[in-house]
């Protein structure tokens, strides 16, 4: 058992990705201490069912603590094991084993399965489980409106679960400072992937200034904008001459054209 279990986390090193989340390898520890730990529990009554569960517990939260050497920042792990379906009647069982659901990802609101691998009649249930990330972010100081640009006045350090929403936590200031928010945002929030958007600089059909630099010249003119113009994204505009042409906003009156 503890063999497949190790031979299951080899095939999902790489699920995670890297803003900030979990990478798969910490937690083969975290299930290979529950299976191994778990292998001789007697699911006989609700009572001991209610003991198994105070110990999935304690392994879920120490194997938790343990799996942050690959992390890219220290997470205080917390552990949440939810309860059974009451109405469940569950027969007597000498050995419950715990598995990872395939699909499953161990990060926010999640699912533990546990199934009878020896009893007079063997059966399957999903165990609720919650897996918190407390970790530094930065935290929006009041509430804020969509559109609104983000300075550092506007936000504070804190500390806040990085599982609790699927958006990446915006840790470096470089992902946030200029932006806008991309939708209201109250005191204490975290800045994430989805709380923020680049900064439109101007509108379809405003008038804009074209640079454009080659070796030995540089030639200015204006253009009306065909798209939108955010800072550092390509807009296409349409020069004196009719010419439609495409190039970078430098800022809210300004594009720059490569020759």
């Amino acid at each position: 058992m503890l063999d497949a279990s190790r031979a299951w986390f080899r095939g999902t090193e790489s699920k995670f990705d890297a803003h900030g989340l979990l990478a798969a390898r910490p937690w083969a520890a975290l299930v290979c201490a529950l299976m191994v730990s778990a292998a001789p529990v007697r699911a006989q009554t609700t009572e001991e069912m209610g003991q198994f569960l105070d110990s999935t517990q304690r392994w879920l939260q120490e194997a938790a603590e343990a799996a942050q050497v690959s992390t890219p920042q220290v997470l205080r792990m917390e552990v949440q094991v939810g309860q059974l379906n009451p109405r469940l009647k569950l027969a007597p069982c000498a050995r419950v084993e715990p598995y990872i659901p395939p699909g499953t990802r161990l990060w926010g609101r999640a699912r533990l399965g546990l199934r009878c691998m020896d009893g007079v009649s063997k059966w399957n249930v999903f165990l609720p489980v919650t897996i918190k990330a407390y970790g530094p972010a930065w935290v929006v100081r009041n509430a804020v409106t969509p559109g609104a640009v983000l300075t550092t006045q506007d936000v504070a350090e804190g500390e806040v679960d990085w599982a609790e929403d699927p958006a990446a936590v915006l840790v470096d200031p470089s992902q946030w400072v200029g932006q806008v928010a991309a939708k209201p945002m109250s005191a204490g929030q975290a800045l994430r992937a989805s709380s923020v958007k680049p900064a439109q600089a101007f509108a379809v059909g405003a008038l804009v200034r074209v640079v454009a630099q080659g070796k030995g010249f540089s030639i200015a003119t204006e253009a009306q904008a065909l798209t939108s113009g955010v800072v550092g994204q390509l807009a296409r505009v349409r020069l004196e001459n009719g010419r439609i042409a495409a190039g970078t906003v430098l800022d809210n009156k300004t594009v720059k054209i490569e020759i």
